[in-house]
């Protein structure tokens, strides 16, 4: 049995996750949960009796160690961090956000393998998080359905470049016009996934294809101009790989996280159960550019990765605020990508990351400016 851990096991990601182990029970061992403050957590407890739990609030952990005192309990960012540090055969991050980064630098010194969810771990910390599992020997699995689709189709050598498909989000049909006062409330009717609050928020502004061409670019080693980003609607088809010699192969399925989560779980094997199946008969799939002026989010981020160093991670602190922000209909759509560029402005001077300290000191002086300046 492979001994796994989850990192966000309340969330989308983490209870699609279990979805899996139960789907495959003799094959998993679930040692370990982890969640912020969802009272959820105790139903998985009670069904998967793990020994270990990290959790961010005194309370819900006092309710787990009263229901469950076999359960070891650890508490907030550090006890999530402990958590990590136990030997496993597989960790799956699903935590939202650069809280995820610490976590899998910590797995990673420690010997297990990164199924790997927490966009902003690899576009925050990619130049330290890659040598660093080179070096330790530990595999960083990609469960983002269009990094696993690129994983899948990497065959042979000779790649020209990889193709990145986008749903377009929620607003791929609105006019620039009509984006300015686009509410949150219309963001989160995403027309095919079902995924967190934040990463829907993402899609919509497109910032979200914008990151996982930086997770791909330190994921697959290739250049941020051989990564084109291609909108399609049906998302059916996850991602290809295009060769030199002008073949394109693409990974297909119907869209349902589920399955990327079991093969990055199940790797090197492949599983056998079809949580969903496609029928392609009487089907289009269409296949249209990015618009990044009605989107300028994936401009920005196009932008931070071929600089590199921090900017990647100025991006992506500004960015969590303001999606935050946005959720919370304190800010338009169209701020996010301009305090995204203020901040980029005010920070961004061609710095290379030195270390992970140099990463948290940075991110807390962007989260810190642009609340000031949104107020």
């Amino acid at each position: 049995m492979k001994r796994i851990i989850i990192l966000g096991s309340t969330g989308s990601i983490g209870t699609q996750t279990l979805e899996v182990v139960d789907k495959y029970s003799s094959e998993f061992e679930v040692v370990g949960l982890a969640c912020k403050s969802n009272d959820l957590i105790l139903d998985q407890i009670k069904k998967y009796s793990p020994k270990y739990v990290a959790v961010d609030c005194n309370s819900l952990a006092d309710k787990i160690k009263t229901a469950f005192p076999f359960v070891k309990v650890f508490i907030g960012e550090q006890g999530v961090c402990k958590l990590a540090d136990i030997k496993v055969d597989l960790i799956i991050n699903g935590l939202v956000g650069i809280s995820g980064l610490k976590p899998t630098l910590t797995a990673i010194n420690r010997g297990s393998n990164i199924a790997l969810a927490n966009k902003e771990t690899l576009v925050a910390g990619g130049e330290l998080v890659m040598p660093l599992a080179k070096e330790k020997g530990v595999q960083i699995l990609p469960v983002d359905s269009e990094h696993s689709a690129i994983w899948q189709s990497l065959t042979a050598k000779n790649v020209k470049s990889i193709l990145l498909t986008a749903s377009g989000g929620a607003f791929r049909d609105w006019t620039k016009d009509k984006l300015v006062d686009a509410k949150a409330c219309d963001a989160l009717k995403h027309p095919n996934w079902d995924m967190g609050a934040k990463v829907t928020i993402d899609s919509a502004t497109l910032m979200n294809k914008g990151l996982e061409i930086i997770e791909a670019m330190h994921l697959f080693g290739v250049d941020v101009d051989d990564i084109k980003v291609l909108v399609h609607r049906q998302s059916v088809v996850h991602s290809m790989v295009e060769y030199a010699d002008g073949s394109v192969i693409a990974q297909m399925s119907f869209p349902d996280m589920r399955l990327p989560i079991q093969i990055a779980m199940l790797y090197p094997q492949r599983g056998d159960y079809a949580f969903n199946t496609y029928d392609f008969i009487g089907k289009n799939l269409t296949f249209e550019e990015a618009d990044e002026e009605r989107f300028p989010c994936l401009a920005i981020a196009k932008y931070c990765a071929k600089e590199k160093g921090i900017a990647p991670v100025i991006m992506n602190a500004a960015n969590e605020i303001l999606v935050k922000a946005y959720l919370d209909n304190k800010i338009k759509f169209y701020d996010i990508p301009y305090y995204i560029r203020r901040a980029l402005d005010k920070f961004y001077q061609g710095q290379r990351i030195e270390d992970e300290a140099q990463i948290y000191c940075v991110d807390d002086k962007v989260r810190r400016y642009v609340l000031q300046l949104i107020g």
